[in-house]
């Protein structure tokens, strides 16, 4: 069936903040299949809009919504700022933690690959170490083989003079 586009966004804002209501939720109360729902959000954020995963609370929201948000609020004065928070259903201050989290996350990401690239380091070295030593004892292994094969001959060829 084919939607009218006003019908769509209407839809669509029903999604968005403030009011944040589930797929589920506004399919129902719609008479639209929950699965065209999902498309059109997805197609909506592929189109840059900001539409959460869904529920009331925006500290649920996903990863990418706060950075999509953090991102449309970078150049806006205190005054927007409001506006675009009461808009959608935000704080201020959320936005701040989030916009926090996106510089830090850059830092995070080195220390975490710093942390791995030594984890690596020690995993090389031991596995260096480890080889030496198998090497070393499958040695000492063929030489007691060596050696016990060596005796077994001896005693078969001059018996048992010691027992």
């Amino acid at each position: 069936m084919k939607y009218s586009t006003e019908r769509k966004e209407a839809v669509l804002n029903k999604l968005r903040a403030p009011h944040n209501r589930s797929v589920p939720e506004v399919a129902a109360e719609e008479g639209i299949s929950a699965a065209t729902i999902y498309l059109w959000r997805k197609q909506a954020r592929q189109s840059g809009q900001l539409l959460p995963e869904g529920g009331s609370d925006p500290e649920g929201w996903s990863s990418r919504d706060k950075f999509n948000a953090v991102l449309e609020t970078a150049s806006l004065s205190e005054a927007e700022l409001a506006e675009y928070c009461r808009r959608r259903g935000l704080y201020p201050e959320q936005l701040r933690r989030w916009r926090l989290a996106c510089e830090q996350g850059n830092d995070l990401s080195q220390a975490a690959s710093q942390r791995e690239g030594d984890a690596l380091k020690q995993e090389r070295k031991r596995s260096r170490q480890l080889q030496r030593e198998l090497k070393r004892k499958e040695a000492a292994l063929a030489e007691t083989a060596a050696l016990l094969t060596l005796r077994k001959k001896a005693h078969a060829i001059w018996g048992d003079e010691d027992e």
